[in-house]
């Protein structure tokens, strides 16, 4: 039986210090990454959750989230997958690779075109946008789709000012036709 020296205790310890150091800056990682959740509720003056709008040829379709906004109404879909995404507006399939984790799942852009569409047909004279949105730690290195987008990167383009007056004036102009949306839509 061979007895640890000083040497085995230093690398011994120096391991475990690199451990708790490597847990500790994941920690500090997500911790100063917005929630999905946290940013569509600062976004947002109102909002509708897991709705059905009518898709203007006879039917439904089932909306996740659609927000009135300072700057107009959104439509968002939120997917939860983290780590590298492969992904382009072309292609069928996408992945996600996460700690060695392979998961594939389809485009979700054709998806969400055809929920902003159902909303534009509904108020025709405002321009409806949608986005994608991946949690804080995807990492789209080989390139993100137009429409896919982060929650800090959500956050930054469509953050609310302090002033409430500013808010209600900057949505005076949306609220008929979000009245007109919201009148349309029924849970799900």
């Amino acid at each position: 039986m061979s007895v640890l020296g000083p040497l085995d205790f230093a690398i011994i310890g120096a391991a475990v210090a690199l451990f708790v150091g490597w847990l500790a800056w994941r920690w500090w990682r997500r911790r100063r990454q917005s929630s999905i959740a946290d940013v569509i509720k600062a976004i947002a003056v109102k909002r509708l959750e897991d709705v059905l709008v009518p898709d203007g040829i006879g039917g439904e379709i089932h909306v996740e989230h659609l927000l009135l906004t300072t700057r107009g109404i959104l439509v968002v879909d939120v997917k939860r997958y983290q780590g590298v995404v492969f992904a382009s507006e072309r292609m069928d399939q996408w992945t996600a690779i996460d700690s060695g984790e392979r998961s594939t799942f389809q485009n979700p852009l054709p998806t969400l075109y055809d929920r902003v569409a159902a909303v534009r047909q509904l108020i025709r004279d405002v321009e409806v946008l949608g986005f994608v949105v991946f949690p804080s730690l995807a990492d789209f290195s080989k390139g993100r789709p137009r429409d896919v987008t982060l929650p800090d990167d959500l956050l930054e383009q469509y953050a609310k000012p302090d002033d409430k007056a500013d808010v209600g004036r900057l949505t005076e102009a949306f609220e008929p036709h979000w009245e007109k949306i919201r009148a349309a839509a029924r849970p799900t």
